[in-house]
């Protein structure tokens, strides 16, 4: 399953530059539909430049102790995500 039409297009770029896809799927709760990880960290603020994100595409920031962390861009309308490593992992190569 792909992500929907308005993160597709950063969902297509990360693939075909061969950023691995760690996982994928519904995640958290039956209000998430798609979400995609990938192995990077994303400069969100550079990507939204770069991208015609429709005002339903959010910024999603999530920072755990005990949970995990992630950092990406959430689609409030459709339910779907695009997710990196948060930049205070300093983990992975930061995609802009």
């Amino acid at each position: 399953m792909a992500v929907c039409k308005h993160l597709k297009p950063l969902e297509d770029e990360l693939l075909a530059r061969g950023i691995k896809e760690l996982t994928r799927g519904q995640v958290w709760s039956k209000n998430c539909r798609e979400w995609v990880y990938f192995d990077c960290t994303l400069d969100v603020p550079a990507l939204q430049e770069r991208f015609a994100f429709p005002h339903s595409v959010e910024v999603h920031e999530h920072l755990g102790t005990h949970d995990g962390a992630e950092y990406g861009l959430y689609c409030a309308a459709c339910h779907d995500a695009i997710m990196g490593y948060h930049p205070q992992q300093e983990k992975g190569k930061v995609y802009r």
